[in-house]
């Protein structure tokens, strides 16, 4: 048996089908509400909703367990235990957030809230936002637009995967007449019809990359083959 789910874009769609098996050649796969593959918790609908909650519950999870030993830490050492435990869930496969509902990116940026009041010692009455600065941490949600700007980079560097590379093409690359925007480094835009769509890595690609300015596109930039 290997476990499988049909993605529904709702739930009242999901309960529609009354599928519990499906048969490939010899074998009977099981429909499943949710798998995971890689760490990442996928469910039927694509909202990510589970995975939020597990990197969540993991992370509140270690911060209760880090609190005693931050009493007898310096800073430094506080925060590098707080990006080994609590950043890196944050950060892993965090290009799957583009996207997702703002409620979700609320949750995972309030574990991020509270490691940095745990490094620091910030009160939950004070502001959050001069605290990230201080620790120089981006916000989640413009942590997942770096991470996808900067693949889209290495994409146009080579340093990517074939996959992605093929997702990233320059206008000067699938158009013959010369535009304006071929100075620029612009993407070709792949367009999409639902909001499944918007979320790939084709189109948010195309639509990080465009709107940083022309300065931050120019190839002269040193590219990197490590995130």
């Amino acid at each position: 048996m290997f476990p499988c789910f049909y993605p529904c874009q709702r739930k009242r769609r999901h309960s529609l089908f009354d599928i519990v098996d499906v048969s490939i050649l010899s074998s009977d796969i099981r429909v499943q509400e949710k798998v995971r593959d890689l760490g990442v918790v996928i469910d039927s609908r694509l909202s990510l909703s589970d995975h939020v909650a597990s990197v969540c519950r993991s992370g509140y999870y270690q911060l209760r367990q880090l609190r005693p030993v931050v009493r007898c830490s310096s800073e430094d050492a506080t925060k590098t235990l707080v990006q080994a435990f609590i950043a890196s869930r944050l950060d892993y496969c965090n290009v799957l957030y583009y996207g997702i509902y703002d409620e979700l990116i609320r949750r995972l940026q309030s574990v991020q809230n509270a490691a940095a009041r745990l490094v620091t010692g910030t009160r939950r009455s004070d502001h959050i936002s001069p605290v990230l600065r201080q620790l120089h941490w981006l916000p989640v949600r413009q942590r997942v637009v770096f991470k996808v700007a900067t693949l889209v980079y290495q994409s146009l560097c080579g340093h990517a995967p074939s996959y992605l590379v093929d997702d990233c093409q320059l206008v000067t690359d699938v158009r013959a007449r010369k535009l304006r925007s071929a100075d620029t480094r612009t993407l070709a835009v792949n367009r999409t019809c639902s909001s499944f769509g918007d979320r790939t890595f084709a189109a948010t690609a195309t639509r990080v990359w465009n709107s940083l300015p022309p300065g931050m596109r120019k190839p002269e930039l040193k590219c990197s083959g490590g995130l």
